[in-house]
């Protein structure tokens, strides 16, 4: 093994550890790594190299504490250093004592919610007389902090003034005030505004406008201020997506139009090449046949119409040439055929991967705001009534913590496989967040939600997880809100989330609702 797959292995243990690369601990790891793989590295050697310069009363104490770093080493010598001297060690560890308290109680009233949360917490650990691994852990605590931290947002106020980032209040103080009110005061044409988004409104494809956003786009066409009120804000968002639901139908009902079109014309010309003796009287009859469809059809599609006309009449030029040469082509026809039927396919895996979560095989957070948008607008406009259950894994970052994240994502991936089994065809599961996932069950009352989120919850109740041979105790709680009951998707989402909080705080493994 090489110095360099040691190297590799150190950096591992300190992230699989949650330690941060700082120069103590990778030394500690690499030198762990080396004698694990019982390599023998210098500067791995200093403590058995000290050990032998002590006595052996020392020597012997050494090896009762089972000193193995440098760090423990030094500790140990201090400590006997300070004994030597009683009397100046206790007064030297009350004065630091006293010294730290004041640090952090300067800290607490600094302009950092989070350093100041820390400190209050440091300074309750003093007060109850913490022990070595605890000061040590909130020493690491601040370690991280020291090296997380970023002031980068004082950069917003430079538009406004100087930023001093030593001397906040010097900051603050050079502030120019009035550029802000002069922007709060400048005016805004809500007229002009709202002619704009009246235009956004109209589908772009739709032959006609929906009465919802009809009624809209009066109402802000004859009081614009209304834009600034918060209760039009769901309306709007409603209205566009509605927009996008007609020009979607209009798509669909044009596409149906010429696909009807291609399909006649593929079996006449199928039929003509077979035949091949009497193709230019074909063709003539297709011609006649797409000039029916125009006359007959009821979308104003006729320029697409006119296309395939146009196809026709090339073809008549054309037929003998045409009918020869995909007579000596048809194999070649058939495997283009299969060719192009495999790339359509990996074409739609490709679409619902982009909406895949890759961990769990459900549905993405974007893929959920889609559906739920697609939801709320069925909702405003036919009042078709839909359920929302949040789940999250209790006790979560226990199982990354005690066994590991690649137990914690095999967690993640078997609840995914509860939850869609538990779930019916019509309705959508996928991942919200992290150990968040999310239910969307359409045509659904809040009863039917509560009884679903109650068979998903015993079903992980009594599930067996095991990774690499160990049990792992997993349980999930819930919130479940539906639509009818709130003024807004927004709010029905906060609404199952916070119960899904409530159901966490009162003892988790359980499921939480409007009762």
């Amino acid at each position: 093994m090489t110095i360099q797959t040691i190297i590799s292995k150190a950096v591992k243990r300190l992230k699989l550890e949650g330690k941060l690369l700082t120069p103590d601990f990778y030394a500690e790891a690499f030198c762990k790594e080396a004698q694990k793989a019982n390599m023998q590295v210098e500067d791995c050697q200093h403590i058995d190299k000290f050990n032998a310069m002590l006595n052996k009363d020392l020597q012997k104490e050494l090896k009762k504490y089972n000193i193995k770093t440098m760090h423990e080493f030094v500790r140990l010598l201090i400590s006997k250093l300070n004994r030597t001297n009683p009397t100046q060690c206790s007064n030297l560890l009350e004065s630091q004592t006293l010294l730290t308290k004041r640090v952090l109680q300067v800290i607490t009233v600094l302009h950092n919610k989070e350093a100041g949360e820390l400190a209050q917490k440091t300074l309750e650990l003093i007060e109850h007389g913490a022990q070595p691994e605890q000061l040590d852990q909130f020493r690491q605590r601040w370690v991280n902090f020291l090296t997380t931290y970023d002031d980068a947002f004082l950069q917003k106020l430079k538009e406004y003034g100087d930023v001093d980032t030593r001397d906040l209040q010097k900051t603050i103080e050079n502030l120019h005030l009035e550029c802000v009110g002069a922007q709060e005061n400048q005016s805004v044409d809500l007229q002009k505004i709202s002619k704009l988004l009246i235009a956004s409104f109209v589908p772009s494809i739709a032959s006609s406008v929906n009465d919802t956003i009809a009624a809209l786009s009066e109402k802000i066409q004859k009081n614009p201020e209304l834009l600034e009120h918060e209760s039009v804000e769901n309306e709007i968002r409603s209205a566009i997506s509605l927009r996008i639901a007609l020009d979607k139908e209009t798509v669909k009902e044009m596409v149906e139009s010429i696909d009807g079109v291609l399909d006649k014309l593929s079996l006449r010309l199928i039929d003509m090449i077979e035949s091949s003796d009497n193709s230019n009287a074909e063709i003539q009859k297709i011609k006649l046949e797409l000039e029916s469809y125009t006359e007959e059809s009821t979308v104003n599609f006729a320029l697409a119409h006119k296309k395939l006309f146009t196809i026709a009449v090339a073809l008549e030029k054309n037929t003998h040439l045409l009918s020869k040469d995909l007579q000596g082509h048809s194999e070649e026809v058939k495997a283009l055929s299969k060719k192009v039927r495999t790339l359509e396919k990996e074409l739609e895996e490709a679409k619902q991967e982009s909406k895949e979560d890759f961990l769990t095989k459900l549905y993405n957070k974007r893929a959920l705001d889609e559906f739920l948008t697609m939801k709320e607008a069925e909702y405003k406009r036919y009042g078709h009534n839909f359920v929302i259950v949040m789940f999250d894994i209790d006790f979560f970052k226990k199982v990354n913590d005690t066994y590991g994240h690649e137990a914690g994502d095999a967690v993640l991936a078997a609840f995914a496989k509860i939850l869609k089994k538990e779930s019916r065809t019509v309705d959508i599961v996928g991942r919200f967040g992290g150990e968040e996932f999310l239910a969307l069950l359409s045509e659904t009352d809040l009863e039917g939600g509560v009884t679903f989120a109650q068979k998903v919850r015993k079903h992980v109740e009594k599930t067996r997880f095991v990774y690499k041979g160990k049990r792992i105790k997993v349980t999930v709680s819930a919130g479940v809100a539906q639509r009818s009951d709130h003024i807004s998707l927004d709010a029905t989402i906060n609404s199952a989330d916070e119960y899904l909080y409530k159901a966490k705080k009162e003892g988790r493994n359980r499921v939480e609702y409007k009762k």
